[in-house]
């Protein structure tokens, strides 16, 4: 058992690094620099980046506890995020790029009209907000469970701490300090799962093959379900629902988008998501392999899922059986700090773009005073790591359910909209009167909720799954259509 005063130790020696790379990519503290980083990185850079912060902590520790309930099912919505991505990279990307913008919901502003502008940022700020929280809320318990329990350190101290650290080396140089911290992150993570992977390989005396012809990997390796329609995870709920969420979740998100768009030029970025994506798709189907691997483990060596608040908590089990589970030290330091890279990955460019967001899109910061821009921009992300902090801190009384399907099921309330308007925007010629869009939204995510929440037997069994989102989007556009003029 690795010890929470080696485990903090871990953690203070690659903040440091994370401070130094700061040091170095903020010299030159100016709003240029931490909203675009002055149009400067290299595609290959931001891409690998890229793979961390959409990963992040869910990816890290959710996916593998939930393959004990869904085996590999969750490659469907992988499968269909391949295609979202293309999407991004051939239909979005280019558009952001000709109208030079710096929040992509600029473009709504410029297509439709101030209101459209607002209800695009908003939808974006409650989505990123909520999706952040879900993320840092996830690597926290696993911070108070395996650190600071063993101190009596309340979880809301915990959250402040991780919050704080973020905000530190963020503060200054923005987008451009996160698309170098993203690439060491990235590779961190990378290099835990696989530590993990081969350390079980060896304790199990399996080689790769081994595993994946042996009895116990039948159990957990089922990706597709095509017998069963009426089901959340049958494959063309999955498959689409994967689509729809990369186009929303990283076509239509800032936090995504404003990496890209540090890019010299448009084919730089397409070829920065093109080979994210198959990476990324990769790099997943290894987190479920591991997933499989730590549940025979586990069964192997009689490790119970761990329990918070009473209740079992399978976000736990990955960290259970890394810290503790008799694997050696070198995987629970691996596990720390790829641990400790998934939540930063993830936090500090959500940080950044929340920041981004707030100060372009709702408090125009290119009308105010060049003297008061920086002051203002500084002010916002230290208020904006306030709000994240309350709002983690109201997850841990409030979620349920497994942290990488709350996340996905909210995303289609809080992206519908967006996808409903940049569509509208992109594929048809029309205009639409502004004043009303708030109206069109705020229907569309009612009915949206009304849907979701209709009991299966009225619907004869069928269970709504990712599939709300593109309905949503649907609903937004038709809504839309209502209130369209030449």
């Amino acid at each position: 058992m690795i010890s929470p005063v080696f485990i903090l130790s871990l953690i203070i020696c690659y903040f440091l690094i994370l401070l130094v790379i700061s040091f170095f990519t903020s010299k030159k503290d100016d709003n240029n620099t931490f909203f675009t980083a002055n149009k400067s990185s290299p595609w290959y850079l931001v891409a690998f980046g890229m793979v961390g912060a959409s990963l992040s902590g869910v990816t890290f520790i959710s996916v593998p506890g939930w393959v004990g309930s869904s085996g590999f099912t969750y490659f469907q919505v992988v499968m269909g995020y391949l295609i979202g991505y293309f999407f991004v990279a051939f239909i979005l990307l280019p558009v952001y790029y000709n109208y030079k913008l710096t929040s992509i919901y600029e473009y709504l502003k410029i297509r439709f009209g101030k209101n459209s502008h607002i209800v695009g940022a908003s939808s974006f700020f409650v989505s990123r907000v909520l999706g952040a929280s879900f993320r840092l809320f996830l690597v926290a318990i696993v911070m108070q469970q395996f650190i600071f329990d063993a101190w009596a350190v309340p979880f809301e101290i915990t959250v402040v701490i991780s919050i704080l650290l973020i905000w530190i080396y963020t503060q200054r140089g923005g987008i451009k300090t996160i698309v170098w911290t993203d690439t060491l992150q990235t590779l961190l993570m990378i290099v835990s799962v696989s530590v993990t992977l081969i350390f079980i390989l060896k304790s199990l005396e399996w080689n790769f093959n081994d595993f994946l012809i042996s009895d116990e990997f039948d159990s957990y390796n089922k990706i597709f379900v095509f017998d069963d329609f009426l089901v959340r995870n049958n494959f063309f709920k999955h498959f689409i629902g994967g689509i729809f969420i990369t186009i929303c979740m990283t076509g239509l998100d800032q936090d995504m988008m404003q990496k890209n768009l540090t890019c010299k030029n448009l084919k730089e970025a397409q070829k920065n998501m093109v080979v994210f994506s198959f990476v990324l798709v990769i790099v997943t189907l290894l987190f479920l392999f591991v997933g499989a691997l730590i549940y025979i483990y586990s069964q192997k060596n009689n490790i119970q899922i761990p329990l918070m608040d009473g209740i079992p908590k399978t976000d736990l089990l990955f960290p259970e059986v890394a810290l503790n589970g008799d694997l050696g030290i070198f995987v629970g330091i691996t596990f720390i700090l790829g641990l400790i890279a998934a939540a930063y990955s993830s936090a500090d460019s959500a940080l950044t773009s929340l920041t981004t967001s707030f100060s372009i899109d709702f408090l125009k910061l290119e009308k105010k005073s060049k003297k008061n821009q920086k002051k203002i921009r500084k002010t916002v992300h230290v208020l904006m790591s306030f709000l994240l902090v309350i709002v983690v801190i109201i997850f841990k009384y409030f979620l349920e359910r497994n942290v990488i399907d709350g996340l996905l099921t909210i995303a289609s309330y809080t992206y519908g909209p967006l996808l409903g308007l940049f569509s509208f925007g992109i594929f048809t010629p029309y205009k639409i009167n502004d004043r009303y869009v708030w109206l069109i939204v705020l229907l569309s995510i009612l009915s949206v909720f009304f849907i979701a929440n209709l009991d299966k037997e009225v619907l004869f069994g069928y269970e709504f799954g990712y599939e709300l989102l593109p309905i949503n989007g649907l609903i937004t556009f038709l809504g839309l259509i209502l209130i369209s003029r030449k």
